[in-house]
């Protein structure tokens, strides 16, 4: 049998393959009691004591997404502090949903074509195209990046690694863009802190004009994990009976995006990122589905065991690492399909 993969095309699902997560998942099973701290599926963060080496070394390199490559003299002067750095990185962008909140009119050609950018150095390129001037120096919304919440996160993911605070994004959703239990598809940084472990920052709310827009009750730098629930934590939830599935995506005029095979794409999506591939949000590819109508129990099983281990912030590093790198239709390929929301779907090599 095969499931169908977001991309259109098939994914092979034989049960030796669909059983790869599970034999690593017993592997890890075995020797957690003795190897791995608790960790958390929202709530408090329940952190390590440490931070291993390998994925300290990991995270605070950079990726092939956030490396600004020949515009990294422009991060001379970058200061130390997370918080800082998520000011810097918001006074550069302009969320594509903001024009109305900061009273600027967003062309469209910005509007349709700025998020396309997957790679930071292309990101930063277009903001000194547009103000040749420090970035810590603030830019007027016109002469900002017109971005979506990945490219927040990923700007200021950058930064951390920059100055050798190990970060990754996280992909999921939060319940503070409204005040009626609906949890926005979302990205948001996550970054360590030598005292109380992985922490939750939001670049978005750096600017208090921002956050007075929404109901945030909280440090954006340390968003709590029931108002932003990590994908796997959300599936979980799902899958317990906890949440209703329809809570959870992207409300759209026309037509929402919302249910089960969503929330199933967004745990792919967080998988990659663990594993430092931070694709736009719209890039497809594996074993999915593109509706709940399509999804199978081979599907849900399979995100079963991905949400396990990517539930929480503390995350087993090696398992992660092996889910991603040993599954076909969990890790990303040289090709994924984009779908655009304005200039429609295409194929496309990654980096």
């Amino acid at each position: 049998m095969s499931t169908v993969s977001r991309c259109g095309g098939e994914v092979d699902s034989r049960r030796e393959v669909l059983d790869a997560p599970g034999r690593i998942l017993r592997q890890w099973a075995s020797i957690s009691n003795r190897t791995h701290a608790r960790y958390s599926f929202g709530g408090s963060a329940v952190t390590s004591a440490r931070l291993a080496p390998d994925a300290a070394a990991f995270y605070v390199a950079q990726s092939a997404f956030s490396d600004p490559g020949a515009l990294a003299p422009r991060c001379a002067g970058l200061p130390d502090d997370p918080a800082r750095l998520a000011r810097v990185a918001r006074d550069l962008m302009v969320h594509r949903l903001e024009g109305e909140l900061l009273g600027y009119t967003i062309p469209r050609d910005r509007l349709h074509n700025d998020a396309e950018t997957r790679y930071l150095d292309d990101i930063l390129r277009i903001v000194v195209e547009r103000k040749d001037a420090p970035l810590t120096r603030r830019r007027e919304a016109g002469e900002r990046f017109v971005g979506v919440c990945r490219d927040f996160a990923l700007l200021h993911c950058s930064f951390l690694r920059h100055v050798g605070v190990p970060a990754r994004l996280r992909s999921g959703f939060a319940d503070y863009f409204g005040s009626d239990g609906f949890h926005v598809d979302h990205v948001v940084t996550e970054y360590w802190d030598d005292e109380r472990g992985w922490l939750l920052a939001d670049p978005e709310l750096a600017d208090p004009v921002v956050t007075a827009a929404y109901p945030v009750d909280f440090d954006p730098m340390d968003v709590p994990r029931d108002r932003f629930l990590v994908a796997g934590a959300a599936w979980r939830a799902i899958r317990a009976g906890e949440a209703d599935p329809a809570t959870f995506g992207i409300r759209l005029p026309e037509e929402s995006m919302t249910g089960e095979w969503f929330v199933a794409g967004n745990v792919r999506l967080d998988l990659a990122a663990l594993n430092k591939v931070e694709t736009l949000l719209w890039d497809v590819w594996g074993a999915g589905a593109g509706s709940d109508e399509e999804m199978t129990d081979a599907v849900r099983e399979l995100y079963d065991g991905v949400a396990l281990v990517t539930g929480g912030g503390d995350v087993p590093f090696d398992v992660a690492r092996k889910l991603f790198t040993e599954h076909e239709g969990l890790r990303t390929p040289k090709r994924v399909l984009s779908l655009a929301p304005f200039n429609g779907p295409s194929d496309v090599d990654l980096r």
